[in-house]
């Protein structure tokens, strides 16, 4: 460690950490607080922000100018130096598994975000909204990304908040009943498969075939459902097309959702939202006002299209 980084360890520098991580939401050429309103903010006195400031200065991470009554301006900030300063980590975000393009798309996009704010970004897979929402409550991860209709049911329920909204088609593709040749959605004893742990899949079935309690649930994940209908386990679901693509052309049809509702539904189910903790949620604040949401769908379109490789 060098006598500089030392200096980090002491009452100036442990100022310069958390005066980093109020910079980061600072743009170039823009006024700078006052010193006495840093000071109140970080319960520290003048002179200590005033030796904080020059520590961030020596090190780089930012320049400054006073401008007389104009009062003192940033000039240039390098954003990665202060996030190395500030101590805030890596940004983990959870998100489903990439087993579509879209989702590789998704991924390919948001790490390009994050890092062009500055934010050192990783990703760790995981399947199911609730087991995602679950690491974020325990503060095991900063962001979740789900479904905007997955969202809007846990911000009613946890202390959760809407960090995005991507759009449609961002989070999943056109949904559609999936029914195996020779089957008739007006049986009596109509076999669904239904995946408990997606929600959005659930309900999504639930809405599909309300009114009937003659349906026969089957449980499955997405990966279980070729076995299932070549083998005469179901006769039908409703199902993102991006998860069954390979079922298409296989002794399975493609029917379209029917009412208003469903496709309403349908339609939150298909935008990817990412939400994080209401409170508490230091790191991703710092890095909020300087992420470029355009980078996420713009990549994720290029991914879809074959035009980028997916990198995440």
């Amino acid at each position: 460690m060098t006598d500089f980084d030392e200096r980090f360890l002491t009452r100036n520098g442990l100022a310069a950490r958390q005066l980093a991580v109020l910079l980061l939401n600072h743009e170039p050429d823009t006024r700078l607080p006052r010193v006495r309103d840093f000071a109140v903010e970080l319960g520290v006195g003048n002179g200590t922000v005033q030796a904080a400031l020059q520590l961030l200065e020596d090190s780089e991470a930012i320049e400054t100018t006073a401008r007389g009554h104009l009062g003192t301006f940033l000039v240039r900030s390098d954003r990665s130096i202060l996030w190395r300063l500030s101590g805030l980590g890596t940004l983990l975000a959870a998100m489903p598994l990439p087993y579509s393009r879209r989702y590789e798309g998704l991924a390919t996009g948001l790490r390009s975000a994050f890092e062009e704010a500055g934010a050192p970004f990783a990703i760790t897979f995981m399947r199911g909204a609730d087991a995602r929402t679950t690491t974020l409550l325990e503060g095991k991860v900063d962001l979740v990304v789900l479904s905007r209709f997955a969202a809007d049911r846990l911000i009613e329920e946890y202390p959760v908040e809407l960090v995005a909204d991507l759009g449609p088609i961002t989070y999943a593709g056109a949904h559609g009943i999936l029914l195996r040749h020779g089957s008739d959605l007006a049986s009596p004893g109509l076999r669904v498969a239904v995946d408990h742990t997606s929600e959005d899949q659930r309900i999504l079935a639930e809405h599909t075939f309300a009114g009937r309690d003659d349906i026969k649930w089957i449980e499955a994940s997405h990966m279980q459902l070729r076995e299932l209908f070549e083998h005469d386990g179901a006769d039908a679901t409703v199902w993102n097309l991006d998860e069954a693509r390979g079922l298409l052309g296989t002794g399975v049809d493609v029917l379209p959702l029917g009412d208003e509702v469903t496709r309403d539904l349908s339609l939150r189910n298909s935008s990817a939202a990412i939400i994080g903790r209401a409170e508490g949620a230091g790191a991703l604040g710092a890095v909020r006002g300087s992420l470029d949401l355009s980078v996420v769908t713009t990549l994720q379109a290029e991914v879809l299209r074959g035009e980028r490789t997916p990198s995440y």
